[in-house]
């Protein structure tokens, strides 16, 4: 099971998840939904983090996805669980070198996959940057094209 999952494997009848199971929604601080007011907003009590979205959140999303048979949607929020441990700063570089032509070579994106997979612990985005390393190989769509 992902890092921070629920115990219990979420389903459509759970969908949505605000609405049918309160209590499995928390904020990275662990604030639950129901503290999330306008009021604790006002006096200081919530601050930004508290209304990030969580890999639990979407570890949740991607429960549900899987249970209605959307194996895609669900890899796309698995990966994007993993990205939550990201800095904008690497979501950014990453996003720059998988646009066409932009990445130098295949070893370019290999290396960003390794170091997503030692150093981040996100072995699905690895993968995933892996595959497209694969594609823009034989598709050549390493070369410079600006």
């Amino acid at each position: 099971m992902p890092h921070n999952a629920p115990n219990k494997r979420l389903t459509a009848k759970d969908y949505p998840i605000a609405e049918n199971r309160p209590e499995e929604v928390t904020g990275s601080r662990g604030k639950p939904l129901a503290s999330l007011t306008m009021e604790a907003v006002l006096s200081g009590e919530v601050s930004m983090e508290d209304l990030r979205i969580t890999p639990r959140a979407l570890e949740q999303q991607a429960q549900i996805s899987k249970s209605v048979g959307r194996s895609t949607l669900a890899g796309n929020f698995e990966r994007a669980a993993e990205m939550t441990r990201l800095s904008q700063e690497e979501i950014m570089a990453i996003y720059e070198l998988l646009r066409p032509g932009r990445a130098a070579s295949n070893d370019s994106l290999l290396d960003v996959a390794q170091r997503l997979r030692d150093e981040q612990d996100a072995p699905l985005l690895a993968d995933f940057i892996e595959e497209a390393a694969r594609f823009y190989e034989k598709r050549g769509l390493f070369r410079k094209r600006y």
